[in-house]
């Protein structure tokens, strides 16, 4: 490891079936560019990648392997020659490769043939950044262990998608939709993805949801979390948990993201404009 960038993560597709340990599930935010990077590299679609934050990952080859990177669209270079993103690129011992900053998104996936094979914990080798569970954030000098490549190829290349400025979340009524003035509408209006989100959750900034009367002072017993939960704290300000989200919470769950709308809130940035939408007929059963 020469450079890590901001934030560099070892994550497979994560450790579930824990939350009665209190361990969220964890693994890679937009799991199909794990998944797809795993594939142009050959190896099956689980292996552990590392997850890059807004770019600056700069590695150097130990052995001969082969790479991919996907995610957003990036610049991608092996010795300050560059080879483009989403599509296999085979190292020689020695070389360098890095990824740039993307121009949309937010976080890149590198995958390397025989898959990275730290020690795994609860089955994972992902990092939990709430738990504080598996291998710890990569830092210049770490060595990563490879296994053993695949003898079967992987795809060929393949075209990246662009991150959009606006989002379109498709959710369901939560649990306690009912404690809010008109949800449906309310979680519709525009919010935009604040600074503060994070592996856990994304914070909302906008117009406040606001509780019915009958629900205004009521406090509630901390409940069972899902990834995509949208749960609502007294501020009326939602947080969308993610796959390192708490495993309980004592707020409101006001909506729930369907598990397709996922990976676009794994590359939403700060100042990213969202909107919840579903079908009215579910809010009026």
């Amino acid at each position: 490891m020469v450079e890590t960038g901001p934030l560099a993560l070892v994550q497979d597709l994560g450790r579930p079936g824990y939350a009665h340990l209190g361990v969220p599930p964890s693994g890679a935010l937009d799991v199909p560019a794990l998944k797809l990077a795993n594939r142009l590299v050959g190896n099956d679609e689980a292996a552990a990648g590392v997850e890059c934050l807004f770019g600056g990952l700069r590695l150097r080859a130990k052995t001969s392997c082969t790479v991919a990177v996907t995610g957003p669209a990036v610049a991608v270079e092996v010795d300050g020659r560059p080879v483009g993103s989403h599509a296999p690129v085979w190292l020689a011992a020695g070389q360098i490769v890095a990824i740039g900053a993307p121009a949309t998104g937010l976080r890149c996936y590198l995958a390397v043939s025989g898959g990275i094979m730290v020690d795994a914990e609860l089955g994972s080798r992902s990092r939990d950044v709430l738990s504080e569970i598996g291998p710890a954030p990569l830092r210049a000098g770490d060595l990563l262990p490879l296994g053993a490549p695949s003898v079967s190829g992987g795809a060929d290349v393949v075209l990246p998608t662009v991150a959009p400025a606006e989002l379109v979340v498709r959710v369901d009524p939560g649990p306690r939709a009912h404690w809010f003035e008109n949800p449906a509408t309310g979680l519709a209006k525009t919010w935009t993805v604040t600074a503060d989100s994070n592996r856990v959750g994304l914070r909302l900034d906008g117009t406040p949801l606001a509780r019915t009367g009958e629900y205004a002072e009521r406090e509630l017993p901390s409940e069972g979390l899902l990834t995509g939960a949208v749960q609502v704290p007294p501020n009326g300000l939602p947080v969308v948990f993610l796959a390192d989200h708490p495993t309980t919470g004592g707020y409101p769950v006001a909506a729930v993201v369907r598990q397709a709308s996922l990976p676009a809130l794994a590359q939403a940035r700060p100042g990213t404009l969202l909107r919840f939408h579903s079908s009215t007929k579910v809010w009026n059963r």
